[in-house]
């Protein structure tokens, strides 16, 4: 089975220092291009992350600091990962949850303007979780009777990724074959930012999903109470939550002045 794409989908796989959006960086990342007419490239960066990879996860990923020590950083090759995604939907294995967010983190450090209004994201590993509930390795052998050699290795998690999804499509006839589809059936909730802090309610509008304030709407508890603005601004979250938050407060603010 081919993928029908009205435009490129990007499936990728981050290597991180640990699991915290906000504070993690990425020591390697794999994206595989699928193109409409089905054609495709594929790029490996190993990445210096401008701080210690833990033992204990490089026993998982098996990326030591010296094998990255001499590698650019993820700001130096910013540019060239935004240009080979930039037109392209989004896909990966709990990238929904993990990758998607780790990686707006990224470029928002590197001053580049990532979000995913104009496109949408399709979570592989959710769709195996509401078909089948396993994991990546499972879902490889599961959907393509063969093992997953080099797990945790970006590469081979990416092109795994890319298969199960292919075999997922020919397994389950209800699934429809179109992007947008696959990203509603696999996204968990309706988020606002990737993190999950802003999502949205039954009416459609922004609300807190955490803290004293959680079901609470965002421009009630802006308008009520200006200091908690400030100290998420200063606390610490993922910078692409405060980025949303800051536009909702603007939004706010023009429709009073408009």
């Amino acid at each position: 089975m081919q993928l029908k794409l009205t435009r490129p989908i990007c499936f990728f796989d981050l290597e991180t220092t640990g699991i915290n959006v906000a504070k993690d960086r990425v020591v390697e990342i794999a994206i595989l291009k699928i193109h409409p007419n089905g054609n495709k490239e594929s790029k490996t960066w190993l990445v210096n992350p401008e701080m210690v990879i833990p033992d204990e996860v490089i026993a998982v990923h098996g990326i030591t600091n010296e094998k990255v020590a001499n590698e650019p950083t993820f700001k130096e090759l910013s540019k060239d990962i935004y240009n080979m995604i930039k037109d392209s939907d989004l896909g990966g294995f709990n990238s929904d949850r993990f990758d998607i967010p780790l990686l707006a983190e990224e470029m928002l450090r590197s001053e580049i303007d990532f979000d995913m209004k104009n496109r949408v994201a399709v979570d592989v590993q959710t769709i195996f979780h509401k078909m089948e509930k396993r994991t990546l390795g499972a879902a490889y052998k599961f959907y393509c009777d063969k093992d997953l050699i080099d797990a945790h290795s970006a590469a081979a998690d990416t092109n795994a990724t890319y298969e199960v999804l292919l075999s997922q499509l020919d397994r389950y006839p209800e699934l429809e074959n179109n992007m947008k589809m696959l990203a509603e059936f696999s996204s968990h909730k309706r988020t606002v930012d990737f993190a999950g802090f802003i999502i949205l309610d039954e009416d459609e509008e922004e609300v807190f999903s955490f803290g004293k304030h959680k079901g609470k709407k965002v421009h009630d508890v802006l308008a009520k109470e200006p200091g908690y603005f400030s100290w998420i601004l200063n606390a610490d979250f993922p910078l692409y939550t405060k980025k949303i938050l800051t536009q909702i407060k603007l939004s706010k603010l023009n429709n009073k002045l408009g």
